[in-house]
């Protein structure tokens, strides 16, 4: 489930700001709705990348310089399972998993 809102927020990034600020409004309630009705249903790998959330937006308000250690997975283990993780930069993930 997480891949496919990934892949969604990355191309929210490549769109405009607002249409990516309305993007991240609305999927970040679907995929929080989703994961409270399913208990359990959360792998192991998605878990590291939503237990990336705080490093992330630590990531994004210091224009990159605060680059915490679950951000560092988390950017690792997309980047190793998602070809559109690939080519995006550290930037574009760190917002895209905000939001998710």
């Amino acid at each position: 489930m997480i891949r496919p809102l990934l892949i969604c927020a990355l191309l929210a990034c490549s769109i405009s700001p607002a249409m990516a600020g309305s993007f991240a409004g609305t999927s970040a309630g679907a995929s929080s709705a989703g994961s409270s009705a399913s208990s359990g249903s959360t792998s192991g790998n998605d878990k590291v990348v939503l237990q990336a959330r705080d490093d992330a937006a630590s990531f994004v308000a210091s224009d990159g310089r605060i680059r915490g250690a679950q951000l560092e997975s988390a950017l690792r283990h997309l980047r190793e399972r998602d070809a559109v993780a690939r080519r995006a930069s550290d930037m574009e993930l760190a917002k895209a998993i905000l939001a998710l």
